[in-house]
Protein backbone atom coordinates (compact mmCIF):
# COMPACT_ATOMS: atom_id res chain seq x y z
CA UNK A 1 0.00 0.00 0.00
CA UNK A 2 2.94 2.26 1.07
CA UNK A 3 4.19 1.47 -2.60
CA UNK A 4 0.75 2.39 -4.40
CA UNK A 5 0.75 5.51 -2.29
CA UNK A 6 4.09 6.53 -3.54
CA UNK A 7 3.71 6.06 -7.58
CA UNK A 8 0.45 8.37 -7.50
CA UNK A 9 1.92 10.50 -4.71
CA UNK A 10 4.37 10.95 -8.20
CA UNK A 11 1.86 11.59 -10.40
CA UNK A 12 0.09 14.23 -8.66
CA UNK A 13 -0.05 17.28 -11.06
CA UNK A 14 -0.01 20.95 -10.19
CA UNK A 15 -2.94 22.93 -12.03
CA UNK A 16 -2.18 26.58 -12.64
CA UNK A 17 -2.03 29.57 -14.95
CA UNK A 18 0.51 32.40 -14.05
CA UNK A 19 -0.51 34.74 -17.01
CA UNK A 20 2.32 37.06 -18.58
CA UNK A 21 0.08 39.02 -20.77
CA UNK A 22 -2.01 42.23 -20.56
CA UNK A 23 -4.72 41.26 -22.18
CA UNK A 24 -5.88 37.43 -21.80
CA UNK A 25 -8.93 36.78 -20.63
CA UNK A 26 -9.82 33.16 -20.40
CA UNK A 27 -7.04 30.49 -20.78
CA UNK A 28 -7.71 27.24 -21.09
CA UNK A 29 -5.01 24.92 -19.30
CA UNK A 30 -3.45 22.79 -21.46
CA UNK A 31 -3.32 18.64 -21.07
CA UNK A 32 -2.17 16.14 -22.89
CA UNK A 33 -5.87 14.46 -23.68
CA UNK A 34 -7.18 16.57 -21.06
CA UNK A 35 -6.26 13.99 -18.22
CA UNK A 36 -6.35 15.19 -14.52
CA UNK A 37 -4.83 13.03 -11.90
CA UNK A 38 -6.91 12.71 -8.72
CA UNK A 39 -5.43 14.85 -6.09
CA UNK A 40 -3.97 16.92 -8.48
CA UNK A 41 -3.32 20.39 -6.92
CA UNK A 42 -5.63 23.33 -8.43
CA UNK A 43 -4.02 27.25 -7.18
CA UNK A 44 -5.88 29.84 -8.34
CA UNK A 45 -4.22 32.90 -7.58
CA UNK A 46 -5.63 36.78 -6.89
CA UNK A 47 -7.38 38.03 -9.51
CA UNK A 48 -8.21 34.15 -11.43
CA UNK A 49 -11.21 32.17 -11.07
CA UNK A 50 -11.25 28.55 -12.52
CA UNK A 51 -14.15 26.64 -13.73
CA UNK A 52 -14.19 23.07 -15.01
CA UNK A 53 -15.88 21.88 -17.93
CA UNK A 54 -16.75 18.17 -18.23
CA UNK A 55 -17.52 17.04 -21.74
CA UNK A 56 -19.10 20.41 -22.31
CA UNK A 57 -21.03 20.47 -19.31
CA UNK A 58 -19.96 23.35 -16.65
CA UNK A 59 -19.19 21.89 -13.41
CA UNK A 60 -16.99 23.30 -10.27
CA UNK A 61 -15.91 26.69 -9.54
CA UNK A 62 -13.21 27.81 -7.84
CA UNK A 63 -12.03 31.12 -5.86
CA UNK A 64 -8.98 32.49 -4.90
CA UNK A 65 -7.03 29.47 -2.96
CA UNK A 66 -4.85 26.02 -3.47
CA UNK A 67 -7.18 22.82 -3.46
CA UNK A 68 -6.58 19.31 -3.80
CA UNK A 69 -8.90 17.80 -6.76
CA UNK A 70 -11.03 14.68 -5.01
CA UNK A 71 -14.40 14.06 -5.01
CA UNK A 72 -15.31 15.68 -1.89
CA UNK A 73 -14.44 19.56 -3.23
CA UNK A 74 -15.58 18.57 -7.05
CA UNK A 75 -19.55 17.94 -6.17
CA UNK A 76 -21.00 19.22 -9.58
CA UNK A 77 -18.03 16.69 -11.51
CA UNK A 78 -18.52 14.06 -8.93
CA UNK A 79 -22.41 14.17 -9.81
CA UNK A 80 -21.41 14.62 -13.55
CA UNK A 81 -18.95 12.23 -13.71
CA UNK A 82 -20.99 9.42 -11.63
CA UNK A 83 -18.05 8.40 -9.06
CA UNK A 84 -18.55 6.07 -7.10
CA UNK A 85 -17.12 6.41 -3.21
CA UNK A 86 -13.53 6.31 -2.93
CA UNK A 87 -13.09 7.03 -6.43
CA UNK A 88 -9.24 7.39 -6.83
CA UNK A 89 -8.79 7.19 -11.22
CA UNK A 90 -7.19 9.73 -13.18
CA UNK A 91 -10.08 11.72 -14.66
CA UNK A 92 -10.72 13.67 -17.83
CA UNK A 93 -11.99 17.27 -17.74
CA UNK A 94 -11.12 20.90 -19.44
CA UNK A 95 -9.94 23.95 -16.71
CA UNK A 96 -10.99 27.62 -18.20
CA UNK A 97 -8.76 30.28 -15.99
CA UNK A 98 -10.63 33.64 -16.03
CA UNK A 99 -8.32 37.28 -14.70
CA UNK A 100 -11.36 38.69 -13.59
CA UNK A 101 -8.74 41.74 -12.86
CA UNK A 102 -9.66 45.13 -14.10
CA UNK A 103 -9.06 45.91 -17.61
CA UNK A 104 -8.20 49.38 -17.93
CA UNK A 105 -7.84 51.70 -21.40
CA UNK A 106 -9.73 50.18 -23.13
CA UNK A 107 -11.20 53.15 -26.20
CA UNK A 108 -13.80 53.73 -27.91
CA UNK A 109 -14.46 56.64 -30.09
CA UNK A 110 -17.04 57.79 -33.32
CA UNK A 111 -16.17 55.79 -36.79
CA UNK A 112 -17.84 58.95 -38.83
CA UNK A 113 -18.82 62.54 -37.34
CA UNK A 114 -22.58 62.38 -35.16
CA UNK A 115 -25.19 64.69 -36.39
CA UNK A 116 -27.04 66.74 -34.47
CA UNK A 117 -29.05 69.55 -34.18
CA UNK A 118 -27.73 72.37 -32.30
CA UNK A 119 -29.61 75.65 -30.84
CA UNK A 120 -26.81 77.83 -32.28
CA UNK A 121 -25.01 76.74 -35.14
CA UNK A 122 -28.09 74.73 -36.74
CA UNK A 123 -27.44 71.23 -38.11
CA UNK A 124 -23.60 70.20 -37.14
CA UNK A 125 -21.45 66.85 -36.78
CA UNK A 126 -19.50 66.10 -33.79
CA UNK A 127 -16.67 63.63 -33.29
CA UNK A 128 -16.26 62.08 -29.59
CA UNK A 129 -13.93 59.56 -27.97
CA UNK A 130 -12.97 58.35 -24.80
CA UNK A 131 -11.95 55.22 -22.55
CA UNK A 132 -13.31 52.37 -20.37
CA UNK A 133 -12.53 49.68 -18.37
CA UNK A 134 -14.11 46.46 -18.01
CA UNK A 135 -13.76 42.65 -15.71
CA UNK A 136 -15.80 39.76 -15.56
CA UNK A 137 -18.20 39.46 -13.12
CA UNK A 138 -19.25 35.67 -13.50
CA UNK A 139 -17.13 33.35 -15.29
CA UNK A 140 -20.18 30.87 -16.45
CA UNK A 141 -22.03 32.97 -17.96
CA UNK A 142 -18.95 34.89 -20.23
CA UNK A 143 -17.87 31.42 -20.79
CA UNK A 144 -21.57 30.15 -22.19
CA UNK A 145 -22.38 33.55 -23.70
CA UNK A 146 -19.13 34.71 -25.28
CA UNK A 147 -15.67 32.51 -25.20
CA UNK A 148 -17.62 29.16 -26.19
CA UNK A 149 -14.21 26.72 -26.86
CA UNK A 150 -11.53 29.56 -27.26
CA UNK A 151 -8.12 28.08 -25.28
CA UNK A 152 -7.05 31.87 -25.25
CA UNK A 153 -9.52 34.61 -25.22
CA UNK A 154 -8.08 38.26 -25.04
CA UNK A 155 -9.60 41.47 -24.92
CA UNK A 156 -9.08 42.34 -28.98
CA UNK A 157 -11.67 39.68 -29.46
CA UNK A 158 -14.32 41.38 -28.24
CA UNK A 159 -13.11 45.19 -27.86
CA UNK A 160 -14.86 45.93 -31.19
CA UNK A 161 -18.28 44.86 -30.00
CA UNK A 162 -18.16 46.71 -26.85
CA UNK A 163 -16.71 49.91 -28.33
CA UNK A 164 -19.73 49.47 -31.45
CA UNK A 165 -22.42 48.91 -27.91
CA UNK A 166 -20.62 52.04 -26.32
CA UNK A 167 -20.55 54.33 -29.69
CA UNK A 168 -24.21 53.37 -30.48
CA UNK A 169 -25.66 54.47 -26.70
CA UNK A 170 -23.63 57.77 -27.00
CA UNK A 171 -25.37 58.92 -29.83
CA UNK A 172 -28.65 57.95 -28.34
CA UNK A 173 -27.45 59.90 -24.89
CA UNK A 174 -25.69 63.11 -27.05
CA UNK A 175 -28.70 63.28 -29.15
CA UNK A 176 -31.44 63.42 -26.69
CA UNK A 177 -29.18 65.87 -24.23
CA UNK A 178 -30.04 68.64 -26.01
CA UNK A 179 -26.94 70.11 -24.78
CA UNK A 180 -25.29 73.23 -26.81
CA UNK A 181 -22.13 72.43 -28.46
CA UNK A 182 -19.73 74.73 -27.07
CA UNK A 183 -21.14 73.66 -23.17
CA UNK A 184 -20.66 69.96 -23.89
CA UNK A 185 -16.87 70.47 -22.28
CA UNK A 186 -18.50 71.04 -19.27
CA UNK A 187 -20.49 67.87 -19.12
CA UNK A 188 -18.23 65.52 -19.85
CA UNK A 189 -18.59 63.74 -16.60
CA UNK A 190 -22.42 63.89 -16.45
CA UNK A 191 -22.59 62.33 -20.16
CA UNK A 192 -20.00 59.82 -18.90
CA UNK A 193 -21.43 58.50 -15.34
CA UNK A 194 -25.24 58.57 -17.49
CA UNK A 195 -24.06 56.57 -20.49
CA UNK A 196 -22.83 54.08 -18.01
CA UNK A 197 -25.47 53.32 -16.20
CA UNK A 198 -27.44 53.02 -19.64
CA UNK A 199 -24.87 50.43 -20.81
CA UNK A 200 -24.10 48.51 -17.61
CA UNK A 201 -26.51 46.02 -18.05
CA UNK A 202 -25.98 45.38 -21.56
CA UNK A 203 -22.40 44.54 -20.26
CA UNK A 204 -23.65 42.06 -17.41
CA UNK A 205 -25.81 40.33 -19.75
CA UNK A 206 -22.76 38.53 -21.11
CA UNK A 207 -20.76 38.55 -17.52
CA UNK A 208 -19.00 41.78 -17.35
CA UNK A 209 -18.99 44.75 -15.66
CA UNK A 210 -18.78 47.67 -16.75
CA UNK A 211 -16.26 49.73 -14.01
CA UNK A 212 -16.01 52.66 -15.34
CA UNK A 213 -16.47 54.89 -18.33
CA UNK A 214 -14.97 58.23 -19.53
CA UNK A 215 -15.89 60.97 -22.27
CA UNK A 216 -12.39 62.97 -22.89
CA UNK A 217 -12.98 65.11 -25.96
CA UNK A 218 -16.20 66.07 -28.28
CA UNK A 219 -14.87 67.99 -31.38
CA UNK A 220 -16.48 69.80 -34.38
CA UNK A 221 -14.95 69.26 -38.42
CA UNK A 222 -11.46 71.07 -38.84
CA UNK A 223 -13.32 73.26 -41.32
CA UNK A 224 -15.92 74.39 -38.74
CA UNK A 225 -13.39 74.84 -35.87
CA UNK A 226 -11.82 76.92 -38.20
CA UNK A 227 -14.58 79.08 -39.06
CA UNK A 228 -15.11 79.24 -34.88
CA UNK A 229 -11.87 80.69 -34.66
CA UNK A 230 -12.40 83.25 -37.17
CA UNK A 231 -15.50 84.40 -35.05
CA UNK A 232 -13.75 84.23 -31.92
CA UNK A 233 -10.34 86.54 -33.92
CA UNK A 234 -12.91 88.83 -34.70
CA UNK A 235 -14.32 88.78 -31.11
CA UNK A 236 -10.83 89.56 -29.75
CA UNK A 237 -9.47 91.82 -32.34
CA UNK A 238 -12.72 94.50 -31.12
CA UNK A 239 -12.16 97.84 -32.57
CA UNK A 240 -11.85 97.37 -36.28
CA UNK A 241 -10.19 101.45 -36.90
CA UNK A 242 -7.63 100.81 -34.05
CA UNK A 243 -6.76 97.32 -35.20
CA UNK A 244 -5.93 98.71 -39.01
CA UNK A 245 -3.89 101.47 -37.61
CA UNK A 246 -1.72 98.87 -35.67
CA UNK A 247 -1.31 97.04 -38.81
CA UNK A 248 -0.44 100.43 -41.02
CA UNK A 249 2.27 101.14 -38.32
CA UNK A 250 3.51 97.41 -38.18
CA UNK A 251 3.81 97.42 -42.07
CA UNK A 252 5.58 100.56 -42.79
CA UNK A 253 8.13 99.89 -39.60
CA UNK A 254 8.67 96.54 -41.18
CA UNK A 255 9.27 98.18 -44.56
CA UNK A 256 11.58 100.83 -43.02
CA UNK A 257 13.76 97.95 -41.74
CA UNK A 258 13.63 96.03 -44.91
CA UNK A 259 14.92 99.01 -47.47
CA UNK A 260 16.60 96.09 -49.77
CA UNK A 261 13.44 93.30 -50.21
CA UNK A 262 12.37 95.35 -53.44
CA UNK A 263 13.65 97.89 -56.64
CA UNK A 264 13.95 101.00 -55.06
CA UNK A 265 11.20 102.73 -57.24
CA UNK A 266 8.92 99.58 -55.96
CA UNK A 267 9.82 100.66 -52.15
CA UNK A 268 9.76 103.86 -52.62
CA UNK A 269 5.77 103.07 -54.40
CA UNK A 270 5.09 100.34 -51.22
CA UNK A 271 6.12 103.50 -48.78
CA UNK A 272 4.37 106.25 -50.35
CA UNK A 273 1.29 103.76 -50.34
CA UNK A 274 1.72 102.65 -46.96
CA UNK A 275 2.57 106.40 -45.50
CA UNK A 276 -1.36 107.47 -47.19
CA UNK A 277 -2.78 104.57 -45.50
CA UNK A 278 -1.51 105.19 -42.53
CA UNK A 279 -2.62 109.04 -42.59
CA UNK A 280 -6.02 108.00 -43.69
CA UNK A 281 -5.94 105.89 -40.50
CA UNK A 282 -4.88 108.19 -38.73
CA UNK A 283 -7.11 110.78 -39.93
CA UNK A 284 -9.90 108.81 -39.35
CA UNK A 285 -11.35 109.15 -36.02
CA UNK A 286 -11.52 106.36 -33.77
CA UNK A 287 -15.19 105.31 -32.79
CA UNK A 288 -16.28 106.62 -29.13
CA UNK A 289 -16.70 103.92 -27.26
CA UNK A 290 -20.44 103.64 -26.61
CA UNK A 291 -21.77 105.79 -23.31
CA UNK A 292 -23.78 103.38 -21.07
CA UNK A 293 -26.75 103.80 -21.11
CA UNK A 294 -28.60 105.95 -18.32
CA UNK A 295 -29.86 104.53 -15.64
CA UNK A 296 -33.43 103.65 -14.97
CA UNK A 297 -35.22 106.16 -12.86
CA UNK A 298 -36.52 105.35 -9.43
CA UNK A 299 -40.27 104.11 -9.35
CA UNK A 300 -42.85 107.08 -8.56
CA UNK A 301 -43.72 107.24 -4.69
CA UNK A 302 -47.53 105.74 -4.21
CA UNK A 303 -50.35 108.39 -3.97
CA UNK A 304 -51.32 108.41 -0.32
CA UNK A 305 -54.95 106.87 -0.11
CA UNK A 306 -57.60 108.23 3.08
CA UNK A 307 -60.10 106.25 4.82
CA UNK A 308 -63.44 108.66 5.55
CA UNK A 309 -65.91 107.81 8.11
CA UNK A 310 -69.55 108.21 7.06
CA UNK A 311 -71.83 107.93 9.65
CA UNK A 312 -69.44 106.43 11.93
CA UNK A 313 -68.90 103.48 9.59
CA UNK A 314 -65.28 103.59 7.79
CA UNK A 315 -65.13 103.58 4.08
CA UNK A 316 -62.47 103.58 1.46
CA UNK A 317 -59.17 104.09 1.15
CA UNK A 318 -59.91 107.16 -1.32
CA UNK A 319 -57.39 108.79 -3.76
CA UNK A 320 -56.59 112.53 -3.23
CA UNK A 321 -59.21 112.86 -7.10
CA UNK A 322 -61.78 110.30 -5.24
CA UNK A 323 -61.81 113.07 -2.30
CA UNK A 324 -61.34 116.04 -4.55
CA UNK A 325 -64.37 115.07 -5.99
CA UNK A 326 -66.37 114.69 -2.14
CA UNK A 327 -65.03 117.96 -1.27
CA UNK A 328 -67.23 119.18 -4.35
CA UNK A 329 -69.87 117.32 -3.45
CA UNK A 330 -70.42 118.48 0.10
CA UNK A 331 -69.44 115.08 1.07
CA UNK A 332 -65.84 115.88 2.36
CA UNK A 333 -66.31 118.89 4.75
CA UNK A 334 -63.32 120.02 7.72
CA UNK A 335 -64.99 118.14 10.36
CA UNK A 336 -65.00 114.34 8.49
CA UNK A 337 -62.91 112.34 10.63
CA UNK A 338 -60.10 110.60 8.10
CA UNK A 339 -57.33 108.63 8.69
CA UNK A 340 -54.21 107.30 6.65
CA UNK A 341 -51.25 104.95 7.04
CA UNK A 342 -48.87 106.89 9.78
CA UNK A 343 -51.94 108.82 11.55
CA UNK A 344 -52.17 108.07 15.08
CA UNK A 345 -55.67 108.08 15.17
CA UNK A 346 -58.91 109.43 12.81
CA UNK A 347 -58.25 113.39 12.45
CA UNK A 348 -61.00 116.15 11.39
CA UNK A 349 -59.67 116.64 7.50
CA UNK A 350 -59.23 120.17 7.98
CA UNK A 351 -56.34 118.97 10.69
CA UNK A 352 -54.77 117.53 7.47
CA UNK A 353 -52.51 119.78 5.91
CA UNK A 354 -52.46 117.84 2.77
CA UNK A 355 -55.90 117.71 2.80
CA UNK A 356 -56.31 121.81 3.05
CA UNK A 357 -55.92 122.14 -0.50
CA UNK A 358 -59.17 120.64 -1.56
CA UNK A 359 -60.95 122.61 1.21
CA UNK A 360 -59.73 125.89 0.75
CA UNK A 361 -62.76 126.98 -1.23
CA UNK A 362 -65.31 125.56 1.04
CA UNK A 363 -67.07 127.67 3.60
CA UNK A 364 -66.65 126.71 7.59
CA UNK A 365 -69.06 124.96 9.29
CA UNK A 366 -72.14 126.91 10.20
CA UNK A 367 -72.38 128.38 14.36
CA UNK A 368 -75.17 125.99 14.40
CA UNK A 369 -73.72 122.99 13.40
Amino acid sequence: MALWDKLLGEFVDVIQWTDSSNDTLVYRFERYGNEIKYGAKLTVREGQVAVFVNEGQLADTFQPGMYELKTNNMPLLSTLQAWPHGFESPFKAEVYFFSVRRFTDLKWGTQNPVMLRDAEFGPIRLRAFGSYAIRIKDAPLFLREIVGTDGNFTTDEITNQLRNMVVSRFTNILGQSKIPALDLAGNYDQLGQFLLQRIAPEFAAVGLELTNLLVENISLPKEVEAALDKRSSMGIVGNLDQYTQFQAAEALREAAANPGGGSEAMNMGLGLAMAQRLNEALARPAQPTPSPAPAAPPPLPAATRYFVAVNNQQTGPFSMDDLQQQARSGQLTRTTLVWTQGMASWTPAGDVTELNALLTNMPPPLPNA
